[in-house]
């Protein structure tokens, strides 16, 4: 009976998403914040600069989006590439791991851009009450 336990995992070595100290976490949470799943979904799209990004993902505040590129960048999803020219140009990219996340992202944002007329009439619905 000991053996088994020994061959069991550390704790630490156990990833589940919904454990507190887990990375999975972590990383979920900096995907699933606003910003940074518009960001996530723009740069599916191709290689863009700050300025593009900024202009593409309405509403968000530079500070807002500095945020999230640095957060995403930390976890491995995208990488930032400063160009050696005066003034300098920095593209953002999705790593090969951000485009993964980015597909399942998009399949979301697929599903509800085609329901926005039973999300509409839900939040009617939810109103009138």
């Amino acid at each position: 009976m000991e053996d088994l336990e020994a061959l069991d995992p550390s704790p630490q070595l156990v990833t589940d998403v919904f454990a507190r100290a887990c990375t999975s976490r972590a990383a979920f949470e900096d995907v699933t914040s606003r910003w940074s799943s518009l960001v996530m979904l723009a740069l599916a799209e191709g290689p863009h600069r700050f300025g593009e990004l900024r202009r593409r993902v309405e509403g968000v505040s530079e500070r807002m989006l500095a945020q999230s590129l640095r957060g995403l960048e930390r976890d491995g999803l995208l990488i930032r590439d400063v160009a050696g020219t005066i003034p300098p140009r920095v593209d953002y990219a999705l790593t090969p791991l951000g485009a993964s996340v980015a597909e399942s992202l998009r399949v979301l944002a697929d599903v509800l851009e085609g329901a926005v007329p039973e999300i509409d009439r839900a939040r009617l619905d939810y109103d009138a009450r």
